[in-house]
């Protein structure tokens, strides 16, 4: 087992990692998150497969009743967000209740949001069950929903109470998953550790293959990264934005896409864009853009633009949440293993918009 502190508020949290780490959940909830009752949320494809084993952790701390909502990221809306929040109340969820999410970063996302704002917030609990939510999104307390003009455009920061990352959910997350998980994986690597980032590319096939001891390093090592930025930055004022890298282009092509592209791969195409843009702008260090393309293609992830106009990206972009006073905001590289800061000490830049719309055509 691995244990990571996230060090925010009073006290902070742990994420607890390894292959076999879900028999931990009740002793977590018991020590950490008390509740009088616990919701528990997850997609549908997630309570066919965890949701019963899940249950019956919860139920020997204390009674619970189980939420789905339909599987995909274009549920993850004010609408279900209404549903979730219906359901509960008609339940008898009250102030003194716990939500725990089971799933990918859809669920963690929605159910958080849910946790955030019901009864004016009650705590919750992080059982991601997908690499991309064990690695990045469980981790750092942003909670939200999409809406037409883009991703997680309404939201709240609401930290979780504990994260516990079994990579035994791994073994039934299919493949193209798995390595739209790596992707953020080679993003912590990229702004913050050279040494993981050339890491990934020596497990990846270990990783793809499923083996424990390679997914839990992985896991452990992104996600520490992660916990530090956090720790430093808990509500994306200042430094936290270096985890935004690859996400200014990646979450418009998800949201131009209707969602076809996976986060992972709208990221990876994002990273290799972002990094092309950086060096174009004299700010990020000439290969980098190739060292990140090598490294998501040995991972048989997308790294080239697909059939959309620069207009269309250009038009989501302006509404990204990163966006000030008009202008989008990118966070960009020096080189691997460091993110970019800027003169007057911003962790984000903004760029021609003639030049960004360059690298998109190119």
């Amino acid at each position: 087992m691995h244990r990571v502190s996230v060090a925010v508020g009073a006290s902070g949290y742990d994420i607890t990692i390894g292959d076999g780490a879900l028999a931990a959940l009740p002793d977590v909830l018991a020590r950490h998150c008390p509740a009088v009752r616990y919701a528990i949320i997850a997609d549908s494809t997630v309570a066919g497969l965890y949701g019963e084993v899940v249950r019956a952790a919860v139920a020997t701390v204390g009674p619970c009743d189980f939420f789905t909502f339909p599987a995909g990221e274009w549920n993850k809306t004010r609408a279900q967000w209404e549903t979730l929040t219906d359901a509960m109340g008609a339940a008898g969820t009250g102030r003194d209740g716990a939500v725990i999410t089971l799933g990918g970063g859809v669920t963690g996302d929605l159910g958080g949001f849910v946790a955030s704002t019901y009864r004016r917030g009650i705590p919750y609990v992080q059982l991601p069950t997908s690499l991309l939510a064990m690695v990045d999104s469980a981790i750092g307390g942003k909670t939200g929903v999409d809406t037409p003009q883009g991703k997680n455009l309404v939201g709240a920061f609401h930290q979780p109470r504990a994260v516990i990352a079994d990579v035994a959910f791994l073994r039934t997350l299919p493949a193209p998953h798995v390595r739209a998980g790596l992707a953020e994986a080679v993003k912590h690597g990229a702004i913050a550790d050279a040494a993981l980032f050339h890491r990934i590319g020596a497990l990846h096939t270990a990783i793809l293959d499923g083996r424990p001891e390679a997914l839990e390093e992985i896991v452990a090592q992104s996600v520490g990264i992660k916990a530090r930025v956090v720790g430093r930055d808990p509500l994306e004022g200042g430094a936290r934005a270096i985890l935004n890298f690859g996400h200014t282009v990646g979450h418009a092509l998800e949201t131009v896409s209707g969602y076809a592209l996976l986060h992972g791969e709208a990221l990876a195409i994002g990273m290799v864009v972002e990094a092309t843009l950086g060096t174009a702008m004299g700010i990020t260090r000439e290969g980098t853009a190739a060292a990140l393309r090598d490294s998501l293609q040995a991972l048989d992830l997308p790294t080239t633009m697909p059939d959309t106009t620069p207009a269309d990206l250009l038009a989501v972009m302006a509404h990204d949440k990163k966006a000030r006073g008009g202008t989008v905001k990118f966070a960009l590289l020096k080189e691997i293993g460091q993110a970019a800061q800027s003169p007057d000490r911003e962790w984000t830049f903004s760029a021609p918009p003639e030049l960004v719309e360059n690298v998109l055509t190119h």
